[in-house]
């Protein structure tokens, strides 16, 4: 069989293009004693890829010229030699940008497709979802009647955070880019405001949905919305640092101007990585598992079809030109 996959071509300069990546279409390899092979059905794309095409120091290593582009994939198993995995699996990967991959059985995780659409793992009930639920459980520490504000507001991450919110009892106000993405917010994730960036008026909009302050921030976006919502910050607030897409394609990254309400509101903000509650998935998963079943969760997916569409695809995320979880159909 042949397989398909996107390496890193060139190292991006300000702005992210296809041109940084390169199809390559080698011959699909044979698992090897413990491994199996994989049939993606499934990509995810996340603004972290960006970053991981950097050579800068940071909590992973960069991608490196000539590599397989990293990503998280959904598939099937065609071929098993590892005795805890069997031809037809269902399993969660880090296969990356490619169709076809052999991994180590360790590294595989076998999911229920009969529980959710298997795309939902990379979503709701995967790592954007996890981070939702430990982000804003761990570090924000929501108390019922709060007031928890979030960026990208109708993004996989976002989304979720939201909703969560409101299950745990405080009020929720998102902040997203046009006036289509800040009903869906309220009218179908069911936040009680949703502050339109692009209207002009962040800094009005934001006072106004939020009389009594922000209690907790969950920052995807930072630097001009993270410099605004600081002006609104509680004393004793929480910002969740969980993105900074704003500044990944920026050649000067932005300069926070109202950092000082961190020292007067005695603010704690804190980043986080997912990684770090590895060993509480399970507990992140049937949470979200079950607000899901009971209809309290409520999720979007924004599909491109074909690999060969993938560099597009992560281009326009880095936009803002998603509407919920950005996927790549591969089957």
């Amino acid at each position: 069989m042949q397989n398909k996959r996107w390496v890193l071509a060139s190292r991006p300069s300000g702005w992210l293009t296809e041109e940084n990546f390169r199809l390559e279409t080698p011959p699909v390899g044979a698992p090897r004693e413990g491994e199996v092979l994989v049939k993606n059905l499934w990509l995810s794309l996340d603004p972290y890829m960006r970053g991981r095409m950097n050579a800068a120091k940071s909590y992973v290593k960069p991608v490196e010229i000539g590599e397989l582009m990293v990503g998280q994939t959904a598939g099937e198993v065609l071929e098993s030699k590892h005795p805890a995995f069997a031809k037809g699996d269902s399993v969660l990967t880090g296969l990356g940008w490619q169709l076809f991959g052999c991994a180590k059985g360790d590294a595989l995780n076998k999911v229920d497709a009969k529980r959710a659409p298997l795309s939902y793992y990379l979503g709701c009930l995967g790592m954007p979802g996890m981070t939702a639920y430990f982000g804003l459980k761990e570090i924000g520490q929501p108390k019922s009647g709060d007031t928890v504000v979030v960026s990208a507001a109708s993004g996989a991450v976002g989304s979720v955070v939201g909703q969560l919110a409101k299950l745990w009892g405080c009020r929720a106000v998102g902040i997203a880019g046009g006036s289509a993405k800040c009903d869906y917010v309220t009218r179908e994730l069911g936040f009680d405001a949703c502050v339109d960036y692009k209207a002009g008026n962040l800094l009005r909009d934001l006072e106004a949905a939020c009389p009594k302050g922000v209690d907790v921030y969950f920052e995807n976006v930072g630097g001009a919305v993270l410099d605004t919502v600081l002006r609104v910050m509680n004393v004793s607030s929480r910002i969740v640092l969980c993105g900074m897409v704003a500044d990944y394609n920026a050649t000067e990254p932005y300069g926070v101007k109202t950092l000082r309400s961190v020292l007067s509101n005695r603010i704690r903000m804190q980043g986080m990585i997912v990684f770090d509650w590895k060993d509480r998935y399970v507990e992140a998963i049937k949470a979200l598992a079950g607000y899901l079943a009971q209809g309290k969760l409520k999720y979007r997916e924004s599909v491109i079809e074909g690999l060969e569409n993938a560099p597009r695809g992560l281009i326009g995320l880095l936009k803002g030109e998603n509407f919920g979880k950005q996927l790549v159909k591969l089957a």
